[in-house]
């Protein structure tokens, strides 16, 4: 079993803070308690350099803290999704790519593919299906809130992930740069 080093540990607090307060406080509504927030790009960020356990504990307790904020209680369905996401966010690059300075045009690509089949998985098919499963909701309308929301989320992880990945890679040494004359 990998274990969980202290700078993981810091990343989950300051990740899953940094979750809450974009979920909470920056957020745009568009329908039925689904709004666009950018969360998932700060998940999705810290899922791929600190990895999938990183990811799945970041997306798990700041919705939960986010629902709790909001005073309707847990709503477990997305809170299941968003830890599933971070989770698959965390495969999705190796953080070396990032580490090494190397987020180059086709780790752009993986990455925005990744968050594309990522978060219609997640808000198109499993939020749905456990809003249905958990809490009797009907289909028709927690298939559009799904699809509302997955499209959203793929728009502001693929644009604001990419760019604090590309960010940050900028700021580590690359992994050619140093040659010997």
């Amino acid at each position: 079993m990998q274990k969980i080093g202290v700078k993981t540990i810091v990343a989950i607090g300051i990740g899953t803070a940094l979750f809450f307060l974009l979920a909470r406080f920056v957020s745009i509504p568009v329908f039925a308690n689904t709004n666009i927030t950018f969360q998932y790009s700060v998940l999705s960020f810290f899922a791929t350099l600190f990895g999938p356990i990183a990811g799945l504990l970041i997306g798990l307790i700041g919705h939960a803290f986010t629902d709790l904020s909001f005073g309707y209680g847990l709503w477990w369905s997305w809170i299941i999704v968003s830890a599933l996401i971070g989770c698959a966010s965390g495969f999705v690059l190796k953080s070396s790519v990032v580490e090494s300075g190397n987020f180059d045009q086709k780790a752009i690509i993986r990455f925005v593919c990744g968050v594309i089949v990522i978060h219609l998985v997640g808000w198109g098919l499993c939020a749905p299906v456990l809003d249905i499963l958990i809490y009797a909701e009907p289909a028709d309308k927690v298939f559009v809130q799904g699809l509302i929301a997955g499209a959203a989320n793929i728009l502001t992880t693929a644009i604001v992930g990419t760019l604090l990945l590309f960010a940050y890679s900028k700021t580590r040494t690359q992994s050619d740069s140093l040659s010997k004359n």
